[in-house]
């Protein structure tokens, strides 16, 4: 348990009840601390705050046979009881010994140097093997966030790496969360992106929905959500441009549905390359099918993040360096030279926002 944090210790008791469709879970508080109740419940049973807090909601929670509100205090000597029915048990959150890269950390937030291949959050086939897991088994405390997701003020997809923000208190949660949807937190991606962009920047605005067809695919639909990225050539090299992408919305694959849009789909991206290689005829073709041979996985890197402290308001910006396993692409895009650098992001100014 990270140090300072306090829990009250409990007594367990399982009980089934054979009249009703549901499992009772009594618990006798020993700690003499007090502590809230949806808080306490998320400790004994190693679920999220908002998995317990929706037990609370559902009155399947009772303090001394006395149904509670969430925010109760807990004191020494009182039995909380929990309904779970039967059909739908909170599903734990198991602790999964991951490595992880951590690149700030204080008791408010931590910044993850993601990897690629890695989910963020648990989900259907990926229950146990996630960031969240990760998180749990290092001892990171998380702060309360939508079902299954503590912690998680915004995530990446599974093949994108890079720079992720997470919250370890919950009022770190309502102010990194409030700043970001009021656009103060800046996210810019770095992405090998197949031709070249017309002009420097562009911005790419679309909104973005739920394919009607693909319900795993998101499109560009006058029916979605309002998204706008804005995207910069940092190098242009034979047959692919390296961008800087700014995210001005937050919407499911959107770097990835906003440069298939316009005809520059992200390298490598297995859903929305657009034809991939194929893209490319004439005299780079051949040089466009051994990129697109050597890129393992979507070429799209979150690079650097920045934003001002919850609590001390203090400026913080975090950078993260084009990734081992996407080299060979930037070797196959821009030659052997670029690679040898140990800093190639920052050699090719991607860092520099003036240019």
């Amino acid at each position: 348990m990270p140090a300072g944090r306090s829990r009250s210790r409990s007594r367990l008791r399982w009980s089934e009840v054979k009249a009703g469709p549901s499992s009772q879970v009594e618990f006798t508080v020993l700690g003499l601390e007090t502590e809230r109740l949806d808080r306490f419940l998320a400790d004994q049973m190693s679920i999220s705050r908002t998995q317990a807090a929706r037990l609370v909601a559902d009155k399947r929670v009772a303090v001394d046979g006395k149904v509670a509100r969430a925010s109760r205090l807990l004191v020494r000597g009182e039995v909380v009881t929990v309904q779970i029915p039967d059909h739908e048990p909170p599903r734990t959150l198991q602790p999964a010994a991951i490595p992880l890269t951590l690149v700030f950390e204080d008791e408010h937030l931590a910044i993850i140097d993601k990897p690629a291949g890695l989910v963020v959050h648990p989900a259907p086939g990926h229950w146990d093997d996630t960031l969240v897991n990760a998180l749990i088994a290092r001892g990171t405390t998380l702060a309360g966030g939508a079902e299954g997701r503590p912690g998680i003020v915004h995530r990446l997809d599974r093949d994108t790496s890079g720079l992720m923000l997470v919250a370890k208190t919950d009022l770190a949660h309502r102010r990194l969360g409030a700043a970001l949807a009021a656009r103060r937190v800046s996210r810019s991606y770095a992405a090998l992106a197949w031709g070249h962009l017309d002009s420097s920047p562009t911005r790419v605005e679309a909104a973005i929905a739920r394919h009607p067809q693909d319900r795993k695919r998101m499109s560009v639909s006058p029916l979605g959500r309002v998204a706008r990225t804005e995207a910069t050539v940092v190098a242009r090299f034979d047959v692919v441009d390296l961008l800087r992408l700014e995210l001005h919305t937050g919407r499911t694959h959107q770097i990835r549905v906003h440069l298939e849009h316009i005809g520059h789909p992200v390298v490598g991206d297995p859903v929305y390359g657009g034809g991939g290689s194929r893209r490319i005829s004439g005299a780079g073709r051949r040089s466009a099918e051994l990129l697109g041979r050597v890129t393992p996985r979507q070429a799209l890197h979150a690079a650097a993040l920045a934003f001002r402290h919850p609590v001390s308001g203090a400026p913080l910006e975090f950078h993260s360096e084009w990734p081992e396993d996407l080299r060979p692409a930037l070797v196959a895009a821009g030659g052997e030279e670029l690679v040898a650098r140990d800093e190639p992001l920052r050699y090719l100014r991607f860092f520099n926002r003036d240019g």
